[in-house]
């Protein structure tokens, strides 16, 4: 019984030959094989290959090839992915919602040009454009980003008073950081592209901020009565100004009236004195009738003596006194 035994088990070692070992191991083999040739590059990527640790090419969207165990290898860069970093602030992703958090001071703390401080909180979005320089010419490429990004704001907000920074030039320092950042990572070939440039939040630190609060409310008094003023100036000005306006025709209207007056009067006389050469008596005499006739016309119940009529018994008056 044992010895039979002993047979079948040497029988059923003896069912694993060279051949099938063989046939295993080359399975193995056209695996690893498979698995180190063949990759894919996702639509939102581009896969830099390498051969022997160097550059060889940038490969586009696809199922791709390359040498095996190692020789050629391939690194996927998500180059159509818009990629985000924050500065003085993070938002963290529960489930479905995020939550924001601020406070980290040592990004968003700055030195304003009119010696204030104050809090920015920004985020830039970037997009990466040259693979294998993104791979290969920076190490720390991350922490090259946020320090750039930092330096460029900081000293677009060192050379502005705080209320420039919080109010009317906002605008300008996303446009200018823009430029400045896409400029230094070109020089250091980090082989990105800044596309935007967004300033978040711009506060005094908390310590500060009631202080502010007063500053700030006093600013806006101080513009408000600004436009009162103005307002007033703008009500009372042209009133003034349509006051003169009018003086000056009543006046101009006055001269013209008085010069055509006297021109009148000085034609009159000159036609008065060419009929006097002509005629002196007769001219004097209706002179002086006309004269009369002008001194008289509004006496009424009146009666004229003339004491050189000496011929012309005095007649009394017998319309008024007494009878």
């Amino acid at each position: 019984m044992e010895l039979h035994t002993n047979n079948s088990s040497g029988k059923k070692r003896s069912a694993v030959t060279p051949v099938m070992v063989v046939l295993a191991a080359l399975i193995i083999v056209a695996l690893a094989v498979i698995g180190t040739t063949v990759f894919m590059v996702d639509e939102t990527e581009q896969a830099v290959l390498t051969r022997f640790g160097r550059y060889y090419t940038t490969l586009g969207a696809g199922l791709h090839f390359k040498l095996p165990f190692g020789i050629d290898k391939n690194y996927n860069v998500p180059t159509n992915v818009v990629q985000t970093e924050q500065f003085g602030f993070t938002t963290i992703q529960k489930g479905n919602t995020y939550s924001y958090k601020n406070g980290i001071t040592r990004e968003s703390t700055m030195l304003t040009g009119d010696l204030n401080i104050v809090d920015v909180e920004w985020i830039i979005q970037y997009r990466i454009v040259d693979p294998s320089a993104w791979l290969f010419s920076v190490k720390e490429r991350q922490q090259t980003i946020r320090d750039v990004s930092q330096s460029v704001v900081n000293t677009l907000v060192g050379d502005r008073a705080i209320l420039v920074v919080m109010g009317s030039e906002r605008s300008i320092i996303e446009n200018s950081s823009l430029e400045m950042m896409n400029e230094n990572f070109r020089q250091f070939n980090l082989g990105i592209h800044v596309i935007a440039v967004r300033l978040q939040n711009i506060v005094p630190p908390a310590g500060v901020q009631a202080a502010f609060e007063d500053v700030n409310k006093a600013t806006q008094d101080m513009n408000r009565l600004e436009n009162e003023g103005r307002e007033a100036y703008n009500a009372e000005i042209p009133r003034a100004q349509g006051e003169r306006d009018q003086q000056i025709l009543i006046a101009r209207g006055y001269a013209s009236e008085r010069v055509n007056r006297a021109r009148g009067d000085v034609a009159r006389f000159n036609a008065m004195y060419d009929e006097y050469r002509k005629s002196p008596q007769v001219t004097r005499d209706r002179l002086y009738l006309e004269m009369m006739e002008e001194v008289f016309k509004s006496q009424k119940n009146s009666t004229l003596i003339d004491k050189n009529l000496d011929n012309i018994l005095p007649i009394k008056n017998l319309t008024q006194g007494d009878r």
